[in-house]
């Protein structure tokens, strides 16, 4: 019976001793907590997608907290998400430019044609390494097998006629489909501009022409006609500044090949 009792009373002594030291240690080694910074997380959609430059929701909001990152950070949320985190800092949230995605080809399967019959995976990442970067009689245009659309969870990219297309309704601007797609096709541009560029072919004249009836040979009209500078030829095709442009529409009106759409 001594023995049992000698028994109880030493689990009992270690169980209080290890109790005491952790409780001990918890307030000596215990990390202050930001309630900014957790209230913060709350509100944050939890998409820990990465559009917003950190690795995730929780550390946007602590970048938030200390006041490293703007109350609008989160392109997810848009606006109603930063109205709530302005409130939480207690500040007013700047409403910023909404932009949304944008695929640089508008050559579709009724503009191009295919060199060759592919047989292999239904990958855009695939299907580049294939002879000439795919079958498409354009090297540099979309391929269309939706690895953009496959990574989109709001549903914003499709493929239509061997294309990918926006629905920039639905568009966050979560660049994932930017990340998906193995031709870099895919930027980001103001949701309410009208005139964008959609073809990157570097070649000019006949060969593009040949590869696509819209394809742009580099004319640089665009260059010439906009009355602000906005349009300069980069990596061998037209590029839209759009801290510049006006989408006064100059541009996508005299386009000879209808390639500014």
């Amino acid at each position: 019976m001594s023995g049992v009792l000698s028994a109880t009373l030493m689990v009992a002594g270690v169980g209080l001793f290890v109790g005491i030291f952790l409780s001990i240690a918890s307030k000596a080694f215990a990390v202050p907590v930001d309630e900014k910074e957790e209230a913060i997380a709350g509100v944050l959609p939890g998409a820990n997608c990465g559009a917003c430059g950190y690795s995730g929701c929780s550390a946007c909001a602590a970048a938030i907290a200390k006041g490293e990152a703007p109350v609008n950070a989160c392109v997810v949320g848009q606006k109603p998400v930063a109205d709530q985190v302005a409130e939480i800092m207690g500040t007013t949230a700047v409403e910023a430019q909404r932009k949304v995605a944008f695929v640089r080809c508008v050559g579709d399967c009724e503009k191009t044609t295919d060199r060759y019959e592919y047989h292999g995976p239904q990958h855009c990442a695939n299907v580049k390494l294939a002879p000439g970067g795919g079958p498409k009689s354009c090297s540099f245009g979309c391929i269309g097998c939706g690895d953009c659309a496959d990574a989109c969870d709001y549903d914003a990219m499709h493929v239509a006629k061997g294309v990918a297309v926006v629905n920039e309704e639905n568009c966050v601007d979560c660049k994932k489909c930017m990340a998906a797609c193995p031709k870099g096709l895919i930027i980001e541009v103001p949701y309410n501009y009208t005139s964008h560029i959609g073809c990157v072919n570097p070649n000019k004249g006949k060969p593009v022409m040949q590869a696509c009836k819209i394809g742009c040979i580099t004319c640089q009209k665009c260059v010439r006609d906009c009355p602000v500078q906005a349009i300069t030829i980069q990596g061998g095709f037209p590029v839209i500044d759009y801290s510049k442009c006006t989408d006064c529409g100059t541009c996508k009106a005299g386009c000879p090949r209808h390639c500014i759409v």
